[in-house]
């Protein structure tokens, strides 16, 4: 079965990674790459900081960095204890993809889909009682984790495990952080 279910996230794959086309690609590029969301972040800086002031918001912005840095450590460790070879270098598949970049590390969890997902879903949960169009964060790791299907750099499951893994990250994150800050700020 799990042969099986690996086949077809590789079908699916070739499938999806097809659909691009050169006009798109460069668009693909932008999207795929963390620093062109640096507005996105600034503005949640803002918002955090618009919400709960200086001090608190400080702590957010602290607990934020310290969560992205163990997001990212946890999927490296995942990626290296897995080693599942990304599809640009798989060579059963690698020829029948679009490639735009090259990574060579390993594939299972997408780490862009984990920690943007953590992300969004963390700020959703922090801001949704005061900014009712927060929901719309959710645009970000949709597509920054697609833009990892369309590089032909991740597989489906790659993205759908990295964003339930970054959904119950962030779950577990506020959680512990409602109950750190009800000791230090009330």
């Amino acid at each position: 079965m799990l042969d099986s279910l690996i086949q077809k996230d590789k079908e699916l794959l070739i499938f999806l990674n097809n659909l691009g086309s050169e006009q798109w690609d460069s668009f693909w590029l932008i999207i795929t790459n963390q620093f062109s969301w640096t507005p996105l972040f600034l503005f949640m800086f803002y918002l955090i900081f618009k919400t709960f002031g200086w001090k608190k918001g400080g702590f957010v912005i602290v607990s934020l960095i310290v969560l992205v840095a163990f997001s990212d450590q946890f999927v490296n460790l995942i990626k290296n204890s897995v080693e599942r070879l990304r599809p640009n270098n798989d060579p059963e598949i690698n020829h029948l993809l679009r490639h735009l970049k090259n990574p060579q590390s390993f594939s299972f969890i997408s780490g862009h889909a984990t920690t943007s997902t953590f992300f969004s879903v963390f700020m959703i949960l922090l801001l949704r009682e005061n900014y009712k169009y927060i929901y719309l964060i959710l645009f970000f790791p949709l597509f920054f984790a697609y833009s990892r299907l369309y590089l032909g750099v991740h597989y489906p499951l790659d993205i759908s495990l990295g964003i339930l893994t970054g959904i119950l990250l962030a779950n577990g994150y506020y959680f512990l952080f409602k109950k750190i800050d009800k000791k230090l700020f009330t």
